[in-house]
């Protein structure tokens, strides 16, 4: 909806525009863009929580405790000559002054929320640029334990992603997944597609929708059960990622990393137990359950991008409206 997305077209529109972004308008002082503050106001919360993991991490603790010093931090120098007492997010982010992020950037697709396996050789040649950077102070040795505790953290994130999803997923197909898709307002795309359909990861007549149509994660108007798989993926899967990635061991595990999906994996198994008990005893009294029309409706909802669609537009879908591939990409 407009009003939501609002706050966020401040971050996802102003870093690929603006020099000022990370420069300060009124200063633009490069010393100003070498600090790490300068990277917070758009990299930090529940889901990209870089400023957090860097902030409790040893290296950000390194580099609070002594940036007021010169000598530890002199941030006049290029980062070309940088040599600081430990690395800023510029220095391993931005290496030697190079602007672009991605060149040293992370492995890992979707923030983290990604089975694929980083181990694999088609990365090798991103992951021993990474090592060269941990190199300047630590051995290649150590940078490559740190990068396989990353992965081993990850792939045990994965099992228990999986596991939650599979649980919303045979609800879904039992059909106890409530409200169902067809008792939903229609979504951003003008569908009403299983929020956790994603790409052709859940096919078939079950998940709602056509043969590889992809649905979209739902924050609100929801299952309960559904809302937790986006947080345990969308968030604690990625404060795992961050953490291990930042040296934020606590991150990664009792602030909601590990133990956080723990936790949701458990609520998820309860969400379950208590819909198929539901089910069976309204069954057994003769109750047909239907759906409050709050889920059917709502004034923020019509702000949304479906609800106009399925008025203008009865039978299609935002992809319908594209006029060629790409196109929602950039407009």
């Amino acid at each position: 909806p407009p009003g939501d997305t609002a706050g966020c077209t401040f971050c996802h529109t102003s870093s690929e525009e603006r020099c000022s972004t990370c420069h300060q308008r009124h200063q633009f002082n490069p010393v100003v863009a070498r600090k790490s503050e300068q990277c917070k106001a758009c990299h930090w919360g529940k889901d990209h929580r870089d400023w957090e993991a860097y902030d409790i991490s040893i290296h950000g603790v390194v580099y609070q405790t002594n940036k007021w010093d010169p000598t530890q931090f002199d941030l006049t120098k290029k980062l070309a000559d940088a040599d600081y007492v430990g690395p800023t997010c510029q220095y391993c982010h931005l290496r030697g002054g190079h602007h672009n992020v991605q060149r040293l950037s992370t492995v890992y697709t979707s923030m983290g929320m990604s089975n694929a396996d980083r181990g694999a050789p088609l990365w090798k040649e991103k992951r021993d640029t990474w090592v060269s950077v941990c190199d300047d102070c630590h051995s290649p040795r150590f940078a490559r334990e740190n990068l396989q505790a990353m992965d081993e953290a990850c792939k045990d994130a994965g099992l228990k992603y999986t596991e939650t999803f599979k649980i919303a997923e045979n609800l879904q197909l039992d059909g106890m997944g409530e409200p169902m898709p067809k008792d939903l307002h229609p979504d951003w795309a003008g569908e009403h597609v299983w929020s956790l359909k994603i790409g052709a990861y859940h096919d078939g007549p079950g998940y709602g929708g056509a043969q590889g149509q992809s649905g979209e994660f739902r924050m609100s108007n929801c299952s309960d059960i559904e809302r937790i798989c986006f947080e345990s993926v969308g968030y604690w899967m990625t404060y795992i990622f961050k953490g291990m990635a930042h040296g934020s061991w606590n991150d990664a595990t009792y602030c909601d990393g590990s133990f956080g999906m723990d936790r949701w994996l458990v609520k998820a198994k309860v969400a379950s137990e208590q819909a198929r008990r539901f089910t069976a005893l309204e069954k057994k009294a003769g109750i047909n359950w239907v759906p409050s029309e709050f889920w059917r409706k709502g004034d923020w909802m019509n702000e949304l991008s479906g609800a106009k669609i399925v008025k203008e537009f009865p039978g299609k879908n935002i992809f319908d409206l594209c006029p060629e591939p790409g196109w929602l990409d950039t407009h």
